[in-house]
């Protein structure tokens, strides 16, 4: 921050960090730079730091800039998919032979990426309780050389806490990395609380419209970055110029829209308690969620995020998602419009039979911004 620089909170950061007005015309939307390459003021002159937009774009740039803004972080990254972040990310920090510890409810794209293709390259992985400091303890080995962990936890709303992960993390010479996906920086910044290298599916809160599949990594360290960025350039699953765009635009609502996501979803969950038909429901405002303390102490509100269990078994489960109608039956989540799913024969059907296998009774949704009235009485209409 320079000498006459006013601090900046969250919402301002959002709409206006990395995305000045366009020098040349004053726009006041960051342009869609869609080039693949750049005129070069002689040889090795280049205009700007841009030479190929595989290595730099100004439209992603300003993309990065404000996820490194959000976060706290040194520097922002950001990517085709959550999955190539993360991708990434790994092959930066791991090689032949390390070991990193996974949550034991993991979303079921990262259980296969470190079950079906890391493996095969030699990395070792366990898996553990996050919730469970002392399990997480340990499983640490020797050649421990990342902790990964979600909180809140995809699909079953799992919270950690990120201060003590980071503790047992760094005590053995080993990272913490946080997938904020279902948080989103507006209400839980983990580089605040100690952790090393923040994932996001930016396909999620932070696109927040369904329109738009990216990714992000975020480091503390400017070290951390550098080798990132490499990597980010040497691999190349990059975010496209109008997919960075889009995810720019989203990223300016995020706080409002994130607020009401989380005023409807805590009104949808004291609706689940409620209901006979419903055995369990997992959400981190309810007081009787294990986890509800430490959230309280790390998250600004509860997030989007609802996951119940069905007291009737896993074909009823399948039928109130089949029956629901505002809430669209589909996969993923953080858009404005409210999505039901069926995670053990949707998002989690990879880790069947592992030991990250979820209920079969469980249905998760994700709770989006329209009115509280018409979510409450679809739900209640699926349940029968």
């Amino acid at each position: 921050m320079t000498e006459h620089q006013l601090p900046q909170g969250f919402e301002t950061l959002a709409i206006h960090a990395g995305q000045e007005a366009d020098p040349q015309t004053g726009a006041v939307v960051t342009p869609i730079y869609q080039v693949s390459t750049y005129k070069q003021d002689g040889v090795g002159g280049l205009r700007g730091g841009y030479e190929y937009s595989r290595s730099a774009n100004p439209t992603r740039t300003a993309l990065e800039e404000c996820l490194a803004a959000l976060e706290g972080g040194s520097r922002g990254l950001a990517f085709a998919s959550g999955l190539a972040a993360e991708d990434t990310l790994l092959r930066t920090v791991l090689q032949p032979g390390d070991h990193i510890v996974i949550p034991n409810d993991a979303y079921g794209g990262t259980f296969r990426l470190f079950a079906k293709v890391l493996t095969r390259w030699g990395v070792e992985f366990s898996v553990a309780d996050m919730q469970d400091l002392a399990h997480v303890r340990g499983q640490l080995r020797p050649n421990t050389k990342a902790v990964w962990v979600e909180t809140p936890s995809n699909p079953l709303l799992g919270i950690a806490d990120l201060t003590g992960l980071a503790e047992i993390a760094h005590g053995a010479g080993a990272l913490l990395v946080v997938d904020n996906t279902f948080a989103s920086p507006y209400l839980q910044q983990p580089i605040a609380l100690g952790a090393d290298v923040v994932v996001h599916s930016t396909t999620k809160y932070m696109g927040g419209h369904s329109d738009v599949v990216g990714g992000a990594l975020v480091a503390a360290d400017a070290e951390l970055g550098e080798q990132l960025a490499y990597h980010q350039n040497a691999m190349g699953a990059v975010s496209g110029p109008f997919d960075a765009w889009l995810v720019m635009r989203g990223i300016k609502t995020l706080g409002v829209r994130m607020d009401r996501h989380c005023s409807n979803a805590e009104k949808v969950a004291e609706l689940l308690s409620r209901h006979p038909k419903v055995s369990q429901v997992l959400y981190p405002g309810l007081a009787e969620h294990p986890g509800h303390e430490i959230a309280a102490k790390q998250m600004k509100a509860f997030g989007g995020m609802v996951s119940f269990r069905v007291a009737g078994g896993e074909e009823a489960a399948v039928e109130v998602c089949n029956r629901a109608q505002l809430f669209t039956l589909g996969e993923s989540l953080g858009g404005v419009e409210s999505l039901i799913e069926h995670p053990g024969r949707m998002t989690h059907a990879s880790v069947a039979g592992s030991a990250l296998e979820v209920p079969a009774d469980l249905v998760r949704v994700s709770v989006g911004i329209e009115s509280i009235d018409d979510l409450l009485a679809d739900l209640q209409q699926a349940l029968g």
